[in-house]
């Protein structure tokens, strides 16, 4: 990895062991951001995605392994280390066997210092690395994103690339589940191999079988020729299947033995093939409820769910929306020939304040519906509006938000805002002298949402 990119927060209520270790690591090349307590590394995580942290065991507030059940709620992937003194060390050493990377005992040695976070951001995905631009982050390069659970995801994801464990994608329509089930193919040793995707619920039960699993010349009415089938098109590659909640439950009975077997017979055939693919399966339906029902066989869905992730909705990271409507409109203007200078403030907020219902998707197509009817090089709320048909949400205000969320939801206008809070707080419907309160009660800095901030 390289170190230059990494980027590493320290949280320490000790401001000379912080000061420190911020000079050790950043001497090094790491990137550093250095927090005083449990509760300020939590309302900078969103800022500052950091690749790896180290916190100290006992601190005055949120303890180092209150703050580490905290991080692993956020982001599994993101590797944690706890400073501790030697006599808390049995402390430490129980941690580690509740999740924690390792430990480093006080006072530290430099040189064991700098050799654990090597170690540690070895064994972590570095999102630095995801997103520099080098063949390591090509694998997600379709998807666009600046929120931190997108990025605990996609850092998932990574890992799991690399075995040949089944992935099931959770999520509803439109969120972009095969892109993800495309990036984990990228990522991992079948890469080169193809990655071949069906639509479960889209294809007629009675072609479904001979569509995967293939069929013979003669083996039923119009099979001219033998037909592979896509299990065996995939060869050692990758194979999504999409909706598979809409699997008829005679074929989910033959998809089983199939995985169990990992061979295939084609429709027709007396000959078994064996087949070599990784199986990822999304889904926008609830399974367990679709077992309890009779719908989905129970022994399926556990070949197929070995690790999970699922989606959030548009609607829950908002952040996402500029960036995302900037890159479609970028790409679809392009594609229509208009030269397009961005969306009005006001035609932003109107995007930031749809509910989505139909997610990515949805504002996929709203931004085309814009750019194929603008006149004008600016986008103006009109177009959109009309593209959404006035059916706008509104973010939460803070009477009904609850304490805890408060933090996020600054951040998310931050985000939205590049850190301008005069905006931010007209968003949220607030003064600036109440909104600068909200600020330092959460230990949200704006000068660290501006663009390049973190970098």
């Amino acid at each position: 990895m390289n170190t230059q990119r990494a980027r590493v927060m320290l949280v320490d209520d000790d401001p000379d062991l912080l000061r420190l270790l911020s000079i050790r690591l950043q001497g090094a090349g790491y990137g550093v951001t250095a927090v005083e307590s449990g509760e300020a590394a939590l309302s900078q995580l969103s800022v500052t995605s950091p690749d790896l942290v180290i916190t100290d065991l006992r601190m005055g507030g949120m303890d180092g392994m209150a703050l580490f059940e905290s991080l692993k709620k956020k982001n599994p992937a993101l590797p944690v280390i706890i400073l501790t003194a030697h006599g808390t060390i049995p402390d430490a050493v129980a941690a580690t066997q509740r999740g924690v990377f390792g430990y480093i005992t006080k006072p530290f040695d430099g040189k064991a210092l700098l050799s654990q976070v090597q170690k540690a951001l070895q064994f972590g995905v570095s999102r630095a690395a995801a997103n520099d631009g080098t063949a390591e982050s090509s694998w997600r390069e379709e998807i666009i994103t600046r929120s931190p659970e997108m990025d605990a995801i996609l850092a998932k994801a990574r890992l799991v690339a690399g075995s040949d464990a089944s992935v099931m994608i959770f999520g509803e329509s439109g969120t972009g589940k095969e892109l993800l089930a495309r990036a984990i193919h990228r990522a991992s040793a079948r890469a080169g191999q193809p990655f071949v995707a069906v639509n479960c619920g889209a294809i007629p039960e009675q072609l479904l079988e001979s569509e995967l699993f293939g069929h013979v010349k003669g083996a039923f009415t119009g099979a001219a020729s033998d037909y592979k089938g896509l299990f065996q098109a995939a060869g050692r590659g990758t194979v999504f299947l999409d909706e598979i909640g809409d699997m008829p439950l005679p074929l989910q009975v033959k998809l089983l033995r199939v995985l169990q077997e990992r061979e295939v017979r084609p429709i027709g055939s007396t000959q078994a093939i064996k087949i070599d693919v990784r199986i990822i399966s999304a889904t926008h339906r609830n399974l367990e409820e679709a077992i309890k029902a009779g719908a989905f066989r129970e022994d399926l869905y556990y070949r197929l769910h070995v690790v999970a992730l699922s989606l959030p909705p548009l609607s829950a990271r908002r952040e996402d929306i500029p960036v995302l409507a900037t890159h479609f409109l970028n790409t679809l203007g392009e594609r229509y020939g208009k030269a397009l200078n961005g969306f009005a403030q006001d035609a932003m907020e109107v995007l930031v304040k749809h509910s989505w219902p139909g997610n990515v998707r949805e504002l996929y197509n709203v931004v085309e519906q814009a750019v194929a009817l603008a006149t004008t090089p600016i986008i103006t709320p009109g177009l959109l509006e009309t593209a959404i048909r006035g059916e706008t949400g509104n973010l939460s205000s803070f009477e009904s938000a609850r304490f805890d969320f408060e933090r996020d939801y600054l951040a998310k206008l931050l985000k939205i805002t590049n850190g301008n809070v005069t905006q931010a707080a007209r968003l949220a419907k607030r003064n600036r002298t109440e909104f600068y309160k909200l600020l330092q009660r959460h230990h949200l800095n704006p000068s660290m949402f501006k663009p390049g901030a973190a970098a």
